[in-house]
Order: C-alpha cells, then structure tokens, then sequence
C-alpha cells in the first residue's frame, strides 16, 4: 500500500500505462527514506517526498524498456537520477532565495541555508552509491554498462552546474539572444533528462543507435519542457504551480517569452520591459506588465508554439526505436510536457 505522503498525483490519463512504474518508484523512495532517522535523512526525505512528477527516473525506466531491458534491476539507476535532480533544486531555493518548493515551504525556508547546502550536497552525492546498487544486488546490471552510466551522470552533473552558472550570468541581460538562453536550457534543465535517457539506454543494453535516439529525445523534450516551463507564471495559477509566479521577475530572468517578446517589441515595449525586469517596478506590478507586453506583442503564442514544435521533433527521434508501451509512455511524455499546469 502506497504511504499517504506518497499519493500518485502526476500520472495523467495519457500516462497510465506509467502508473505501476511510478507507484514502484514512489513505494522505494518511500523504503529507502523512512521517516524515523538522524536530522539530514529527515530532511533528504523532506525533499524527496511528497514526490513531484518523477520524469526523470521514469524517462530512465521507459528508455532501458524500449531498448529491451529495464524492469527492477534499474530502479536504483533511476532514483539516483532524482536525487541529483532533488539536490539541484534544494540548491536553486537557496541560490535564488525561493520560499516555496513543490506548494510548501522550500527546504532552505523551512531548515535554513546551512542544512539545505547540506542536503543538496548529500542528494548528489549519494546518487553515486544508488546508481552503483544495480551493480551489485544478485542478478542486477552487468558493471560495465554501470560503469559508463555513472560517467554519463557525472558529466550530466558539471552540465547542470555550467547551466546554472551561466543562468546567473544572464540575468538581466535581455540581449543575452536565444541562442544562449537555448544553450543555457540545454545545459541546465536538458542535462538530467539527457543522463536519464542515455542512462536508461546503456544500462538497458541498447545499441549504440538507439543510444542516439533516445539522446536526441532527450534533448528535444528538456527544450519543450524548460519553454513551458518558463510560460508557467503567465499561464498558471501559483497554488497550482507550488512556485512563486513571482520568482522569475523577483530574479530578471531573461526566460524564453520574455526574449521573445524583446525581439518582437517596438523600442517603447521594449523600455517597457527592461524596467519591468529592471527593479524599477514592485514584483507584483512588473509581473502584470510583462504578461500585458506577452499578450500584446504575441510572443505567449510564439513560444507556445516552438515549444509545442521541440516536443513533436522529441517524438518523431522515437520512431528510430521499435514501437511498444514503452515508446508510446515516452510520447505521452513529451506531450505532457507542453501540456501541464505545473
């Protein structure tokens, strides 16, 4: 029985063929994190669980099935790539000074920045020694395609930490281009869904063509995902978002509709914009100016639109694999990825 701080609540219609995938991962979370533990377990669990939509260790599941293996032996592989997720987002709450995370208050907010350091740093870490489990339980994976999974989360890892380092750098640069936010998202938000594909793939034992494959999936939905991911705070409801609507501008992100919406402005839009993202306006009524210049200058649609168009190209890349449940669960991904209200 599924742990009432555990509840499936992400899998949508078109992922039900998902479900008991999700529900397995969600019950070892649940086992390997019990709630009676020393301070940093209680507060690695605190991270970890409520879960959120678990896309990445599903990613890994469903891409070692669709090259034919997958099954038990690699749900370490694939919890290991959640808590390098987890970690990296107990870290974006303390470097953006995020209060809430996931509808409740961000574990840096609730336990202060030296216990959230703490954890992010433990999450990474011990992803390693999760990852190498499969390895070693009887009947698990051969160590050799363990071996060159843990060097595609390591580097995954630093690519995360040049996103991150490079989003810093953009801030308030709205002539940063698209070109350098796209490398930033493919960096910082692409990374991990690259590593749960490739991973999935190598420890599945798929060839070296269907590696490629599920890559160029990969790298197409962590597009689709971080452009509707940057639309969320002018399309959804913050109490449906769990995040702050306000963290985007609070931070002057150059996100995905705002550049857009640069590049398609007049100079007096434009103006408009940079003082919106400039501080020049309270949070609240910079936010209400910029959603008017997305609407006005059509740039919600445009990136509505190429986000719309990264998923489909993630999808067409699965046409190189044989179709089955598990193709068909990743499709069902990249539609859900453009999609969600969260």
């Amino acid at each position: 029985m599924t742990p009432p701080d555990v509840a499936v609540t992400d899998v949508a219609d078109p992922l039900a063929e998902a479900a008991p995938t999700m529900e397995l991962l969600l019950r070892e979370l649940d086992r390997r994190w019990p709630p009676e533990a020393e301070r940093l377990h209680r507060i690695s669990r605190y991270a970890l669980l409520p879960a959120g939509k678990l896309l990445r260790p599903l990613l890994l599941m469903e891409s070692a099935e669709a090259v034919g293996g997958g099954g038990p032996a690699v749900v370490p592989a694939a919890l290991s790539v959640e808590y390098l997720h987890v970690g990296s987002l107990v870290h974006d709450d303390v470097i953006d000074g995020d209060a809430m995370r996931r509808g409740r208050p961000s574990v840096v907010a609730r336990y202060g920045t030296a216990d959230a350091i703490v954890t992010g740093d433990a999450l990474m870490l011990g992803m390693f020694g999760v990852l190498t489990d499969g390895a070693e339980e009887a009947g698990g994976l051969p160590p050799g395609r363990v071996l060159v999974a843990v060097r595609v989360f390591a580097r995954a890892g630093v690519d995360l930490c040049r996103g991150q380092a490079m989003e810093g750098e953009l801030r308030g640069d709205l002539g940063c281009g698209l070109d350098r936010y796209l490398t930033m998202s493919s960096l910082k938000t692409g990374a991990l869904f690259r590593a749960a594909c490739r991973g999935g793939a190598i420890l599945g034992g798929g060839t070296p063509a269907q590696q490629r494959a599920l890559t160029a999936y990969a790298e197409h939905l962590g597009l689709a995902f971080q452009m509707h991911d940057d639309l969320l705070p002018y399309t959804s409801d913050p109490r449906t978002t769990g995040k702050s609507a306000l963290s985007d501008i609070v931070a002057a992100r150059p996100t995905f509709p705002v550049l857009l919406c640069h590049a398609m402005a007049g100079a007096r839009g434009r103006a408009r914009l940079e003082a919106a993202l400039g501080g020049a306006l309270p949070a609240a009524d910079a936010l209400r100016t910029v959603h008017e210049l997305l609407e006005t200058t059509g740039a919600l649609d445009a990136a509505r639109d190429q986000a719309t168009a990264q998923a489909g190209r993630a999808t067409s890349c699965l046409a190189e694999l044989p179709r089955s449940r598990a193709t068909a669960v990743l499709a069902a991904v990249a539609d859900l990825s453009v999609s969600r209200d969260r």
